[in-house]
């Protein structure tokens, strides 16, 4: 089976009790992070979850039929979630539906692969196999699913809150739900018990607006400022941000750059483009200026490498959270000197 982004919330039911593969691509990680929850909570007896890297099973492609295969600990049912890069579990997967008996549900994040790529093409047909694509949100989407959160929560919000959480959160839907979480426990809010939050009650709980938070530092390496960069880690450690945070607004910026590259002709103007977007409303106009620096720095491999680059970054800091700070300030400095040099 395969699903667009837009059909994902109609076949997700279905494919939790139909399919055993699901395979999670495009460029927009949160959403993928949220599909695979999704997929998840529908399953009938999750049980044990089990994780692999991609580079674990490129290295060998027949783990993951075994542990599929293979009985849980406890004797319970089982799950496994795979994160990787590209095509790295292509190989593991035409194993595991090669293989004989009942193999348990896995979930495959590739947020460097497409439709188009071999994992995609070897899953789209099959009954038993689900692939859906998710490309970076904008912001009117966000704010749809932000309310939509506020709802569930039991929080009531107008539509400029809610515009005004999807940004502070970097158009990111797991931080965005986050907040939410706090509004309701700072209201006191619940399903049985709704509450209306307006912008005292979201300064309160105390949430970085992008400009603000992340996005300074995030221009700075982009843009290659590398005699910025210093500073911009010293204000993130002063304001106590979350390294893995800075991250994911860097890997949300580098796909927008994805998506806005992906518009762009052979002849095509930055500007050009750049102007249908902010009249679309699919870019805020104060971003206008550091995009268009940015997409001048980065097209081709060059903004290829840097997707998968941060992809990495990512991976580095979730393995080795105490050394968070300085695997980010590493890898931030390694992008802006390459950002510098295009200069």
């Amino acid at each position: 089976m395969k699903a667009t982004q837009k059909d994902f919330a109609a076949v997700v039911a279905r494919a939790a009790r139909e399919a055993r593969v699901f395979f999670l691509c495009g460029q927009d990680e949160a959403g993928i992070q949220d599909g695979a929850a999704r997929i998840v909570a529908l399953l009938d007896d999750p049980g044990e979850r089990i994780e692999f890297a991609g580079a674990d099973l490129r290295r060998d492609p027949v783990r993951l039929g075994d542990e599929a295969r293979s009985t849980s600990l406890f004797g319970g049912a089982r799950h496994i979630v795979v994160r990787a890069s590209g095509d790295e579990a292509a190989e593991a997967l035409a194993n595991l539906l090669d293989g004989q008996g009942e193999a348990c549900p896995v979930i495959v994040l590739a947020t460097n692969a497409t439709d188009k790529s071999k994992t995609a093409k070897l899953l789209a047909d099959r009954p038993d196999a689900l692939v859906v694509t998710f490309w970076p949100p904008d912001l009117k989407s966000v704010a749809g699913a932000v309310r939509t959160m506020a709802d569930a929560a039991g929080v009531r919000i107008d539509g400029a809150m809610a515009e005004r959480i999807a940004r502070a959160a970097g158009l990111d839907t797991r931080i965005a739900r986050s907040e939410i979480a706090k509004l309701a426990l700072y209201l006191d809010a619940g399903p049985e018990a709704p509450k209306s939050a307006d912008a005292a009650a979201f300064e309160a709980i105390g949430a970085s607006t992008e400009e603000d938070g992340f996005m300074p530092l995030v221009n700075a390496v982009l843009g290659g400022e590398a005699g910025r960069i210093p500073g911009e880690l010293r204000r993130m450690r002063e304001l106590g941000l979350n390294p893995v945070a800075v991250v994911l607004a860097l890997e949300r910026r580098a796909a927008q750059l994805a998506a806005l590259a992906s518009k762009l002709g052979p002849r095509s103007d930055v500007r050009q483009v750049i102007e249908a977007e902010k009249a679309a409303r699919r870019i805020f106009w104060k971003d206008e200026r550091d995009l268009t620096q940015q997409l001048k720095r980065w097209r081709g491999r060059r903004l290829e490498r840097l997707v998968a680059r941060t992809a990495t970054l990512h991976r580095q800091l979730l393995a080795n959270s105490q050394s968070a700070e300085l695997f980010l300030a590493q890898g931030l400095a390694e992008i802006g000197r390459v950002a510098a040099a295009k200069g």
